[in-house]
């Protein structure tokens, strides 16, 4: 006889799994939600009388290759958390606040233990921001995915106010200064390169005490993803914050130039921070050149403000009570377009 078992999708793995994940997704649940999980859609209710123009805002992204790092490790609370603030902080830079999230994982073979500690993640992110986790697709895909591997990504849709949404496009001006934020880490992107670097040309394990870094190089590789949510929130009460670029794929050569009016360019002065430890070493254990770094990792700078230089002062003042240290990196020149990275 020939079962949905027997070809390698285990049904009574995925009632376990979903059991194990319900309390940690119902913790996550706002005022909004109006439907429970296993729901075959999830319904959302917006925010009535706090917004005149409510505009919806959607992102999605998934923790790519970063997961490698994850399996090796076997630790996985911590690549939902990276998955959830990384969209957060998409969301951030169009002046939006977010509301839900969806979810998409992806196995071989279905461990319910793994799923809950990844859901565990995202539902600890989620509640962190104050975001509804409104659902999910859990997959079982045998014979697609290697032994012990899986595929995460997720969708988050926020909102925010018609006037209040942020284009440097129509606000940025030379003379602006771009402030700096600072990463945990590589976040979620140049992992595909920093692997090639750390573990096949270095001859690195993730189990291996790394003294530049503090810590082992897999402790290193799986911090999360940083949240931006109350230093934005700080800026935008205190100073003229006129747009956001969040430093992900494509590093400062890609992400600087999308927010920038036509007619204008940025010019970042590296000398002006350092870089966390982790970059230097794959730097020089790959002997990787400057503009590669800076096109593929953020280099300790994970979201990038821009605003005037006279609100500069109170800008760090602002976030000061937060623990954050920001500082100046660069400031908006003339020019046809682009970054230049000094």
């Amino acid at each position: 006889m020939t079962t949905y078992r027997n070809a390698g999708v285990d049904l009574e793995a995925y009632a376990l799994a979903l059991a194990q994940m319900r309390e940690a997704v119902r913790s996550t649940f706002t005022e909004g939600v109006l439907t429970d999980l296993g729901s075959f859609g999830g319904m959302f209710a917006l925010p009535r009388g706090t917004y005149r123009e409510p505009v919806l805002v959607a992102t999605m992204d998934g923790v790519g290759t970063k997961l490698k790092v994850a399996f090796l490790m076997n630790r996985h609370d911590t690549v939902g958390q990276d998955l959830v603030f990384h969209c957060v902080n998409d969301l951030l830079v169009q002046g939006a606040r977010p509301l839900f999230f969806l979810d998409y994982l992806a196995t071989g073979r279905l461990q319910p233990e793994v799923v809950a500690e990844i859901v565990g993640g995202m539902a600890a992110a989620c509640r962190e921001v104050g975001c509804a986790l409104l659902g999910g697709e859990t997959a079982e895909m045998p014979g697609f995915y290697a032994e012990g591997e899986y595929d995460l990504a997720g969708c988050m849709v926020g909102i925010v106010e018609r006037s209040e949404i942020l284009e440097g496009s129509r606000s940025i001006e030379v003379g602006d200064v771009l402030l700096g934020l600072p990463s945990s880490g590589l976040h979620t992107n140049g992992y595909s390169l920093a692997r090639k670097v750390l573990f096949e040309q270095a001859g690195y394990r993730v189990e291996d005490w790394v003294p530049e870094l503090g810590c082992t190089l897999g402790e290193e590789l799986l911090r999360v993803h940083r949240c931006y949510l109350q230093a934005v929130e700080a800026l935008r009460s205190q100073v003229r914050l006129k747009a956001l670029a969040h430093i992900t794929g494509g590093g400062f050569y890609e992400n600087i130039p999308r927010v920038l009016p036509p007619g204008t360019m940025a010019v970042v002065e590296s000398h002006r921070w350092t870089p966390p430890p982790i970059f230097r070493l794959i730097a020089e254990r790959g002997e990787v050149p400057k503009e590669e770094m800076y096109r593929t990792f953020n280099m300790g700078i994970g979201m990038v403000a821009f605003l005037p230089p006279e609100d500069v002062a109170k800008a760090q003042e602002a976030l000061q009570p937060l623990g954050w240290r920001a500082s100046v990196i660069g400031e908006v020149r003339p020019g046809e377009g682009g970054c230049q990275v000094l």
